[in-house]
Parts: C-alpha cells; sequence; structure tokens
C-alpha cells in the first residue's frame, strides 16, 4: 500500500514537470526564433525534440534554422524528418521541393509538388507558383 502511494506521489509530481518542460523547450525556442536568435532557438528545440521525439514542429523549425544558416543537408534532413511524421505537412513538402528545386532536381521538385497540389489546404497558391515556377526552370 505504502508503495502504490509512492508511486502515485512520484507520478504526479514528475509527469506534469515532464509535460511542462517539453512544452517550455519548444515555446522557448519559438520565442527565440522569433527573436532571430537562431543558435539559441536551434538548441531549444532540440532539447524539445530530446523530450519528446515526434514533435513535428520541433523538426520543422529546426529545418527554417538551418535554411537561414545556409545548410542545406540537416535543411533536409529535417524536413525528411516532418514529412515522415506528418505526411500532409505542407509547408514542410513546399519547402523540400524549394530546396530540391534550388539544388536543380526538378525531378524530385515536381513530385513533391504534385503531392502538395493533391494535398493542398493552406499552400495552394504557393504550389501552383511553383509548378509554374519548376516547369519554365526544367525547359532551360
Amino acid at each position: 500500500m505504502i508503495k502504490r502511494c509512492l508511486k502515485i506521489i512520484l507520478i504526479t509530481c514528475i509527469f506534469p514537470n515532464f509535460l511542462l518542460a517539453n512544452t517550455q523547450f519548444f515555446q522557448e525556442g519559438l520565442n527565440l526564433f522569433k527573436s532571430k536568435k537562431f543558435n539559441e532557438a536551434k538548441f531549444k528545440f532540440e532539447q524539445d525534440i530530446v523530450l519528446n521525439p515526434k514533435n513535428e514542429l520541433s523538426y520543422l523549425y529546426l529545418s527554417k534554422i538551418f535554411k537561414k544558416l545556409d545548410e542545406k543537408e540537416l535543411q533536409e534532413q529535417n524536413l525528411n524528418t516532418v514529412i515522415l511524421l506528418d505526411p500532409k505537412n505542407e509547408e514542410a513538402i513546399y519547402n523540400l521541393a524549394k530546396l530540391k528545386l534550388e539544388s536543380s532536381d526538378y525531378k524530385n521538385s515536381k513530385e513533391l509538388n504534385n503531392r502538395l497540389l493533391n494535398l493542398c489546404d493552406k499552400f495552394c497558391i504557393k504550389s501552383k507558383k511553383l509548378k509554374l515556377e519548376i516547369e519554365n526552370l526544367s525547359k532551360k
């Protein structure tokens, strides 16, 4: 009986702190990102991922940071992780399609954009513009 009470007390004390820390790291990272403190924000998003490895938003913001830092390979890795966690994340698909287009990978860019066009809700206009951009660049 005493062991059970101790377990309950420990769970009620530790679990809320764990959840609070989880959201706290992400929120701190978001605030730092908005303040353009990218290295500090990167660290907070990475801390959040340690506690919550399925938080697609932390990976998405890491990809945005790596874009600002011009680290295309890390940007791509994080975008792929977002899409793995949420195959319908329009922003990640769009950003990855743009990244592929920048590296002259027209085929993959077109495939990603077609995927986006099939499920688009928020990125429909951007996706249609990207389609024209891909077509114009691939003709050259």
